[in-house]
């Protein structure tokens, strides 16, 4: 091979190699927002609406908490004016715009007969469509889904002015999507399910291998909206946000019944997870809870004004180095001399997290709790985000009266939903898959996430993705012609 042309293409590679690593599609540190900057937008927004609520004592609307009184006080009524909801969200999931700007979807059809081919009517068929859509219901109803619910991107499942359950089945599913908002759902006793194909998308489907059994599941998930759910007796997580998943907020919810409750990151060793950014706020944590609310890994957490009402062995944990602000929440400590504290730093050694940023400000410490906070310099590394002083716990209960689902109850109780029943300790899968124990197994993606049926259209590329794949075949078609020229 002539020494010029060998020179040449060591050149092209050269500069091909640093532009493919530059085309990850994994969000880096320039994609994100200064966390500092999301949390004084938080407290500005919970500051304005305290302060409006003071200044209309007599206001029959206002509650202070700043999502409800976005939607609920507009001057028109929701109803008609369902797309509003986008507009409210706080925190690092404030950009989520769910189906806003798309045609309203009515579910008319609780069931879920066929994953592949759902039929008009029903959930499944709704998520799957492409395009903004904003998915409401038409009654009350009790939807069990046979396999996992394969959200896609820009869809808003809003059951506001009925009870929809999500239960007794497999649950709901954000996959490599974005912009999903989730609000005013029951999400309980929900099961492994899988081994089966299940569509993503109108013209395509793949096969799912066994789910974990989570109640709302992200997988590279981001820009999502959870808000005023009630979520409880899953198999695995009620939330569990990994690979990638960010941009998240977590609000005016209601947690109970349950032991791993919400798990954000994936392990210790997945340093993809250090560009997620998630809010938790106004949720309320309550009957029959253990841990994990949340346990966290790599990223920035900022957990603000929630009400920790039970625990039985810690509320937040973490490992992995994550950031973790707590502000202005209420943690009532178990009755447990041995369970009082409210921070877990996961097998790990003193020596080690002694300099992550754990930070408590304005918490309220009931029954002998008690926060360990870490890490250098955290005034210095604070001093931004208390620009705005937040709120003290004193505002707990006003801004967490109304966490849970809308117009129904807080707690699932037992399950018990019509049209649903429930075996044994209420994880028995009905028509689906799962063994109805805590044996979920995997990630519940398979090792290469879905397989596309060999009668089903290749999932639409990305940009990312497509750039990833030229500059691959490109690198490689000049290899071959380095080491084996024509």
């Amino acid at each position: 091979m002539p020494s010029f042309l060998h020179s040449i293409c060591i050149l092209i590679l050269f500069f091909l190699l640093p532009f493919l690593a530059s085309s990850s599609p994994l969000p880096n540190s320039t994609d994100l927002p200064d966390p500092d900057d999301v949390v004084r937008h938080v407290q500005r927004r919970l500051d304005l609406a305290l302060r409006s609520k003071d200044s209309q004592p007599s206001s029959s609307c206002l509650t202070g908490n700043p999502i409800d009184d976005c939607w609920m006080c507009s001057g028109s009524d929701w109803r008609s004016d369902r797309q509003r909801l986008a507009d409210c969200a706080i925190g690092f999931g404030r950009n989520a715009l769910g189906g806003k700007g798309g045609p309203i979807y009515v579910v008319t059809d609780s069931s879920d007969l066929d994953a592949v081919n759902p039929k008009p009517g029903t959930l499944r068929h709704a998520v799957i469509q492409e395009g903004p859509l904003w998915i409401v219901f038409s009654a009350d109803m009790a939807i069990h889904l046979a396999e996992e619910l394969i959200v896609n991107s820009y869809k808003t499942l809003d059951g506001r002015g009925v009870n929809v359950h999500v239960a007794g089945g497999a649950c709901i599913t954000l996959q490599s999507v974005s912009h999903v908002i989730i609000h005013n759902i029951h999400v309980h006793h929900c099961v492994p399910a899988g081994n089966a194909n299940v569509a993503s998308s109108p013209t395509q489907y793949g096969w799912r291998s066994k789910s974990d059994g989570d109640g709302i599941s992200l997988y590279g998930a981001r820009d999502v909206w959870v808000d005023h759910c009630a979520l409880s007796y899953c198999t695995d997580g009620l939330i569990d946000a990994i690979m990638g998943s960010t941009a998240i907020t977590v609000s005016n919810s209601y947690f109970s019944h349950h032991n791993e409750v919400m798990l954000l990151g994936h392990n210790d060793d997945y340093v993809g997870d250090s560009a997620m950014q998630v809010t938790i706020a106004f949720n309320r944590f309550g009957e029959g809870l253990v841990q994990r609310m949340p346990r966290c890994r790599h990223g920035y957490f900022h957990i603000v004004n929630n009400d920790y009402r039970q625990w039985e062995m810690y509320a937040i944990g973490g490992s992995a180095n994550p950031t973790i602000n707590s502000q202005g929440n209420r943690y009532i400590a178990p009755s447990d001399p041995n369970a009082r504290e409210v921070t877990k730093r996961v097998d790990t050694d003193e020596s080690v997290w002694a300099g992550w940023n754990w930070r408590t400000e304005g918490d309220l410490m009931v029954n002998g709790a008690f926060f360990v906070p870490s890490g250098e310099a955290l005034e210095v590394k604070y001093e931004k985000a208390s620009s705005l002083e937040p709120k003290s716990a004193s505002f707990v209960d006003l801004l967490t009266q109304n966490a849970g689902v809308l117009g129904g109850p807080r707690d699932n109780g037992d399950g018990t939903v019509p049209g649903v029943t429930y075996g044994g300790s209420g994880m028995t899968t009905i028509g689906g898959g799962g063994d109805g124990n805590s044996n979920g197994g995997g990630l519940g993606f398979g090792g290469l996430g879905m397989v596309f049926g060999s009668h089903a259209d290749l999932p639409p590329l990305q940009c990312s993705s497509v750039l990833i794949l030229s500059t691959t075949l490109i690198v490689t078609l000049f290899s071959l012609l380095c080491l084996h020229p024509l």
